[in-house]
């Protein structure tokens, strides 16, 4: 059955480009006979606030948004998460990268021209992993592309996915070896999301074209994990009057602030491009 889901993230209120998401993969499911599934990506509890997941509702309710129930909040799953990371080192697939964001920046304005983050991160040596987790260094967990493409053997060449109506071949390398969990996010964005997709039965993901390069290192996720891939869907954004991207920050576009003003659905809907009944 297709199945496609809204999985916002409780760090802000809703705004105009998060009106036009959830509306576009509720009005797939209904074109469908499909599901529509809420997901609350709260992994990041410094930034996530109870009264942001309490305004998800509310504002989604407003645009008269139905979900299944219960909702899955990735906070209050987080075994689920360490389960398939432990999965992921059990294959040899993983490795501690104890460079920090600044180590990289300096590392990326150092680097040959042309070079870019994913050229600037690699496994150590046993020893300085060792003398480092000796001094009790902070790292983060990081997939190694040459390494699952050794444990993925043939399969990897034939990796790829449907998005847009186009066949796809996965180009992994464009995202190098990402960060799949730190210390203080037991799971980041990457491996939430595709065991989330996979756990919930998702065959549609329709989200903004911002996030079309994620689809290139899911599949590898998923190959791992022996989770099937979904179609995608990467729809356009929606930019405000200077040709910049909504942000949560901006009060005024909030979808709690428009409501408040007596804007009107058909009015949101309209300047979105949205049909209007």
């Amino acid at each position: 059955m297709f199945a496609t889901r809204f999985a916002p993230s409780p760090t802000g209120y809703l705004h105009m480009g998060h009106a036009f998401s959830a509306w576009t993969a509720f009005e797939a499911a209904q074109a469908a006979h499909g599901r529509f599934v809420l997901r609350i990506e709260d992994t990041d509890q410094t930034r996530c606030r109870p009264e942001y997941e309490a305004a998800i509702y509310e504002d989604l309710a407003w645009l008269g948004l139905e979900w299944e129930k219960p909702v899955r909040r990735q906070s209050a799953h987080m075994d689920d998460y360490g389960a398939a990371l432990a999965r992921l080192h059990e294959m040899g697939v993983l490795y501690r990268c104890f460079r920090t964001r600044k180590d990289l920046l300096d590392g990326l304005a150092a680097a040959p021209h042309g070079f870019s983050a994913p050229d600037i991160v690699a496994p150590i040596s046993a020893a300085e992993e060792e003398d480092l987790l000796a001094q009790n260094k902070p790292y983060a967990w990081r997939l190694s592309l040459s390494r699952a493409r050794a444990r993925l053997g043939a399969e990897w060449e034939h990796l790829g996915f449907e998005a847009n109506g186009i066949w796809i071949k996965a180009e992994p390398e464009r995202l190098g070896d990402i960060v799949l969990a730190r210390k203080e996010f037991p799971a980041s964005y990457h491996l939430a999301s595709v065991l989330d997709d996979g756990l919930q039965a998702i065959t549609h993901v329709i989200r903004g074209e911002d996030l079309a390069e994620a689809a290139h290192i899911h599949v590898v996720l998923q190959a791992l994990l022996g989770l099937p891939t979904p179609v995608y869907h990467h729809h356009r954004l929606i930019l405000d009057a200077q040709g910049k991207r909504f942000a949560k920050r901006n009060q005024s576009v909030t979808l709690r602030s428009l409501r408040e003003s007596g804007t009107s659905l058909d009015q949101i809907r309209a300047r979105l491009g949205l049909s209007v009944a």
